[in-house]
């Protein structure tokens, strides 16, 4: 039986406590910003294309830092962060597309899902391919 395991369910689950926190915060934000612009006529898509690269860059420390306790390179996980948020953003734009355009659902309704489940695509790649210890050793970009 290897020993290891609770800790790694331990790790796991602090690492999603934080990343959470750091998400609430920075998605909680983004948000309600969202849902100002679009009240004031910014369109849905161009106000989330906007929001999502801001948000991506202010939530990179919190959660190199803070979730994942990055000790590698900042330029090899700030490139495979990029990588990360480059698919993250086509999955939420992919679910506006879907829901709001050809569906017709309230964009409103439909971002606020979006982001749930880009944070939890997002959580698995950070942890396995951005912050992943194993990969700092192995990939020296």
């Amino acid at each position: 039986m290897d020993e290891r395991v609770p800790g790694k369910n331990r790790k796991s689950a602090k690492q999603m406590f934080h990343y959470a926190l750091v998400g609430i915060a920075s998605n909680l934000t983004g948000y309600l910003v969202y849902l100002l612009l679009t009240y004031l006529g910014c369109p849905p898509k161009m106000t989330m294309s906007i929001l999502y690269g801001l948000g991506a860059s202010v939530s990179f420390w919190g959660n190199s830092q803070l979730t994942f306790s990055h000790k590698g390179s900042l330029l090899g996980a700030g490139v495979r962060y990029i990588i990360a948020h480059f698919f993250g953003y086509f999955i939420n734009l992919a679910i506006l597309i879907f829901f709001v355009d050809k569906l017709g659902y309230a964009h409103q309704w439909v971002q606020a899902l979006a982001i749930i489940i880009v944070a939890i695509f997002l959580f698995v790649i950070f942890k396995y391919f951005v912050f992943n210890e194993r990969m700092q050793r192995d990939i020296k970009i």
